[in-house]
């Protein structure tokens, strides 16, 4: 067994992984961003390392720094968590080459196999594994995208290879839409995933969303653990996950299961990961079920933890994250496929930091004035964020998952219900009124709803009166007005880039002197930030005019134009990605463009200029 893992990821997965090399008697390292230099997984681990700034591309995506600090640590293996490189094969090879350190998840091959949807399709076909009908190689020109609207009609799903979540996918409705769709997937794949190459599916217009939690080992195990029914979704965004799936007879769940277990096997996989599935939907009444007669398509792989594999660990009872580890170092799956038996129900609420009756705008700072979870039989919380903390919003807006277990669907709903009630949150927005809303909504209750049901179908007023009945804060949580009177005596100290702490922390006290002060005053002016003063951001703004500014965190996709073009209102400026979702910003007025303040893959904030148009 390991002596000691490095976790590459932060927030609540990160201290989900070091519980389970806890229970495992294995030390735990973290690392942090400069933005997460207080944040809970830097706090609960047994030693952590500075890996660079806030933007992610230059700390938790930095393959050298991770590995670096594993090195320093004395790790002997990297677990990825989820998000940031736990699928990027390139990372898990460098690991692999490592001398002492291990890749704890599927083989580099594996996951580049996987990984890469068109192989991933032929493999699963090989496998008998029902798949969508589409290409399984790249497609580069639109006539390609043309003949195969041609032959299986539309609309058409066009996906980024490395894609997933909704990234990198655009629809396209009828021919005209062709050009523009897939310029924007292949825009995407290259901004997210360093992969431009794209294909084509059949798009399934009503599909639930099914998924099979897998376990295999290097000895010829594999095993499935159930499946989740992930359905409920925002944009092809997970927003409640449950297991199992109350829309399926069990014969057309064990179909499943197995397509699951010989496609992962034909691959040669190892470790965790999760098969998923679209199940097309089928004209029923109420309690009626998905027979076995229902088509289901493969849909991709993760190839790592996921998200919501706490469903599958409250109703089987296995430890996945253990069994990763476990697995890594070699050691067998210890249970055989006839020993999982599915025990009740299980539903997992993300509890993002965001204002669902404002189309699930995610907050831009914030203080948690309170924070008090929930308690009780059936009730587990993974999170990371303590009262008192400062909300970071340099990455995902997920704070905290909140999973609820009854002994059948029923009792679990009414369960999450009053865990819902008690959660309480103050001083950022969160979407815990819209997971109420949903407990008590006819097509859930019923699970008769589709990946559609939330975007096309949903009347958005609801969420607006569930938020108003059951929401507290809804803008940005700010810090209140006398926040600079508090005076934190914390002493950080980096050694060659470890962390060593010493800290006395204390709200109202007088101001401890530092810079120049004056003589007799008794004041000090607060030191500069590092770098120079922190209040405007982005570029010094040179050009003349009216600024056009970011309305939203997120990232620069495209620059749509040049200084010294001439634009007209409505003219698209800038592509900025916000929310999982391409955002256009267009000019509301013609002009000159006379200064461009950003490039490609910036991240900005709200209120950050973009372009200067005269």
């Amino acid at each position: 067994m390991f002596r000691k893992v490095l976790v590459a990821n932060r927030g609540e997965i990160a201290v989900r992984v070091m519980r389970a090399c806890e229970e495992l008697n294995i030390g735990t390292v973290a690392v942090y961003s400069e933005a997460d230099k207080d944040s809970g997984h830097v706090r609960y681990a047994d030693e952590a390392y500075n890996v660079g700034p806030a933007r992610a591309a230059d700390s938790y995506l930095d393959h050298e720094g991770v590995i670096e600090a594993a090195r320093k640590a004395d790790a002997d293996a990297i677990h990825p968590g989820y998000g940031f490189l736990a699928e990027n094969a390139e990372f898990a090879g460098k690991v692999e080459d490592v001398e002492g350190i291990t890749w704890i998840g599927p083989s580099s091959d594996a996951m580049e196999s996987l990984g890469e949807k068109t192989k991933a399709r032929k493999i699963m076909s090989e496998a008998d594994v029902p798949i969508v009908p589409g290409t399984t190689d790249p497609v580069t020109e639109p006539e390609e995208v043309k003949e195969f609207g041609e032959t299986h009609g539309y609309p058409i799903a066009i996906k980024a290879e490395g894609g997933g979540g909704g990234r990198g996918m655009k629809v396209v409705w009828d021919e005209s839409e062709v050009e523009d769709q897939l310029e924007s997937a292949k825009r995407e794949g290259e901004a997210y995933f360093d992969n431009d190459s794209v294909y084509l599916e059949r798009y399934l217009e009503q599909p639930r969303h099914i998924e099979v939690q897998i376990l295999a080992d290097e000895h010829g195990n594999v095993r499935h653990l159930g499946e989740r029914d992930c359905s409920l979704q925002r944009r092809h965004q997970k927003v409640i996950e449950e297991g199992p799936s109350a829309a399926l007879t069990d014969e057309l769940r064990e179909k499943i299961g197995e397509a699951a277990r010989r496609g992962v096997a034909a691959a040669e996989y190892t470790n965790a990961g999760t098969v998923e599935f679209l199940v097309e939907e089928e004209d029923r009444e109420a309690g009626e079920l998905l027979g076995p007669d229902a088509n289901f398509f493969f849909l991709e792989v993760n190839t790592r933890i996921q998200v919501e594999h706490t469903v599958t660990e409250e109703i089987t009872g296995y430890d996945i994250v253990k069994r990763q580890i476990k697995v890594a170092a070699g050691e067998e799956v210890d249970f055989e496929q006839d020993d999982v038996d599915i025990d009740g129900h299980a539903m997992e609420f993300r509890i993002n930091a965001e204002n669902a009756a404002n189309d699930f705008a995610p907050a831009t700072g914030g203080q948690l004035e309170t924070y008090d979870p929930p308690g009780g039989i059936g009730v587990r919380l993974d999170d990371a964020l303590r009262q008192g903390d400062d909300l970071v919003t340099d990455y995902d807006s997920m704070i905290a998952k909140l999973i609820v277990w009854g002994e059948d669907r029923d009792e679990c709903i009414e369960r999450s219900l009053r865990a819902l009630r008690e959660y309480e949150i103050a001083g950022i927005p969160t979407i815990i009124p819209f997971h109420r809303l949903m407990l008590t909504d006819e097509e859930f209750v019923q699970s008769t709803h589709t990946t559609k049901y939330l975007d096309e179908e949903l009347d958005e007023s609801r969420i607006e009166e569930a938020q108003e009945q059951w929401g507290g804060d809804t803008g940005d949580g700010g810090a209140s007005d006398d926040e600079d009177e508090a005076v934190e005596r914390e002493f950080t100290v980096e050694v060659n880039g470890k962390r060593f702490e010493v800290e006395l922390e204390e709200r109202g006290a007088p101001a401890i002197p530092t810079g120049d002060v004056e003589a007799g005053s008794g004041q000090a002016s607060r030191p500069e930030p590092a770098g120079g003063s922190s209040s405007d951001g982005g570029a010094e703004l040179e050009g003349d005019g009216e600024t056009v500014d970011a309305e939203m965190q997120g990232t620069i996709l495209d620059i749509e134009v040049e200084e010294g073009d001439e634009v007209a209102a409505g003219d698209v400026l800038v592509v900025l990605e916000a929310m999982k979702m391409e955002n256009d910003i267009v000019a509301s007025r013609g002009g000159t463009v006379t200064q461009i303040a950003v490039e490609e893959g910036e991240s900005v904030d709200m209120g950050n200029t973009l372009v200067v148009l005269e």
